[in-house]
């Protein structure tokens, strides 16, 4: 998968709180808030641009500290990503996101967002009308955003955002979605965080392979 990236892009998302250095447990606490835009979007300036929108559940504390998705150290994300091959080079996001990864994301039609803004040390700490709340949103930005499929990372989360308590891993109905758009498919695929001892990075390299090709299919 060849990509160009613009010589000419410039990010709208904010760098690092922290100015590129490592977080300590200080300044993780610092970000346990109820700001509800606690990370940037890695999304396109205009609609339509997007293969892929990956929809994370909420920030963790080491994400909301560098403003970087699946920043934290462990997290098997960018891993995965790379070993599915779509990523060119493993991707550092420990310290923040560089802006020619994110131009490598966006020219490959790959988007980052989440259900919930607001940070947190476990997702488990989010409530169910958090989760509600996100799960309607993210329907009603799908008309501004237009990706081709959207992917959901995790499971439980999606069950309880969604009303969908029966639901499994994989390509979803969205028929069962009120408002969900029909020529934008959707998948779950598992929490990439390192706290699933039940995914392993090929395990999910598989799994992220399978969503694009339902793309390119």
């Amino acid at each position: 998968m060849e990509t160009v990236i613009e010589e000419s892009f410039i990010s709208s998302r904010r760098p690092s709180p922290l100015g590129g250095r490592k977080p300590t447990k200080d300044d993780l606490a610092e970000f346990a808030t109820d700001n509800p835009d606690a990370i940037d979007d890695v999304l396109p300036r205009h609609p339509g641009q997007l293969s892929m929108l990956i929809v994370g559940i909420n920030p963790g504390l080491w994400t909301a500290a560098v403003n970087a998705p699946f920043a934290r150290p462990g997290n098997r994300f960018w891993p995965s990503l790379h070993q599915a091959g779509l990523t060119d080079h493993l991707v550092d996001a420990s310290l923040g996101l560089a802006v020619d990864d994110e131009a490598q994301l966006l020219a490959r039609g790959i988007g980052i967002t989440n259900l919930v803004g607001r940070a947190t040390a476990r997702a488990d700490e989010l409530d169910k009308q958090e989760l509600r709340d996100g799960a309607a949103r993210l329907v009603h930005r799908l008309d501004d955003i237009r990706p081709k499929v959207v992917a959901v990372a995790g499971i439980t989360s999606f069950r309880i955002g969604y009303s969908q308590p029966k639901a499994h891993l994989g390509q979803q109905d969205t028929s069962l979605i009120d408002g969900w758009p029909e020529d934008i498919g959707l998948h779950v695929v598992p929490q990439p965080s390192g706290l699933n001892a039940h995914y392993q990075v090929p395990d999910l390299a598989r799994i992220w392979r399978g969503v694009w090709e339902s793309i390119e299919g």
